[in-house]
Parts: C-alpha cells; sequence; structure tokens
C-alpha cells in the first residue's frame, strides 16, 4: 500500500509542480506510456499531453494547489482518492473524487477526475 500512497502523492505533486523539468520527470515516473486522463472540463492523452494539461490548468488557476483530502482506497488494479484546490493554506475553491486505474507496472494508466464542486469554475 505505502507504493501506492506514494504514487498517489506522486500525482498531487504533478499538479502543483510548477518547474516544466520537474513536472516532466514526475510524469514519466507515474504515468504509463499509453497515460489518458479526462475531467469535465480537460482530457488529455500522453505523458506529453498530460504535461501541458497541467501547465494549462497551472495558467488558468495561477497561484491554487491540489490537496488529497482522503485515504486512497484500493482494489484490483483501481483506485479511488479526493481531493481540493485552493490556495496555500486557505480554503477549497473546488473539491472532487479521482478514479485511476493502474497499468501492470504500477504507474497510472487511466485517470478520471469528477468535480463535486466548483462554483464559477466550470464556464
Amino acid at each position: 500500500m505505502s507504493d501506492l500512497v506514494e504514487i498517489v502523492d506522486r500525482y498531487i505533486d504533478m499538479w502543483n509542480e510548477t518547474d516544466p523539468v520537474k513536472r516532466r520527470i514526475l510524469i514519466g515516473r507515474i504515468w504509463s506510456e499509453r497515460a489518458t486522463y479526462v475531467d469535465p472540463l480537460m482530457e488529455s492523452v500522453g505523458q506529453a499531453g498530460i504535461d501541458a494539461m497541467v501547465a494549462g490548468m497551472q495558467e488558468r488557476f495561477p497561484g491554487l494547489r491540489i490537496r488529497r483530502t482522503s485515504e486512497i482506497d484500493v482494489h484490483h488494479d483501481r483506485v479511488r482518492f479526493g481531493w481540493e484546490l485552493g490556495p496555500e493554506g486557505g480554503p477549497a475553491v473546488a473539491r472532487g473524487v479521482d478514479f485511476g486505474v493502474l497499468s501492470a507496472d504500477q504507474r497510472l494508466e487511466t485517470m478520471t477526475g469528477f468535480i463535486d464542486h466548483a462554483p464559477g469554475m466550470m464556464s
């Protein structure tokens, strides 16, 4: 389980990493080559697509950070955890749940995000 916690925590770090080189290193470590991500606002394919998507999110919501808000629920090759988006040390402006599938080598292969609360951010 600790390896899975590490993967999910590095996934959260990926969303917050503003240095493009460090972010691409994180992405290569935690995402498979067949990586896909989708949520109501964004979608991407491949490690380069994930990187571009994260950079776009940081540009759209400068100064906001993702935080994991729940334990990690896991069965078979599936993971689920809660998250929130907000300023460092400040209240959340959005929150949701992500559901992921792991590859055979224990990297993220797919992630599907659901946004539970995000007033004004869905436009």
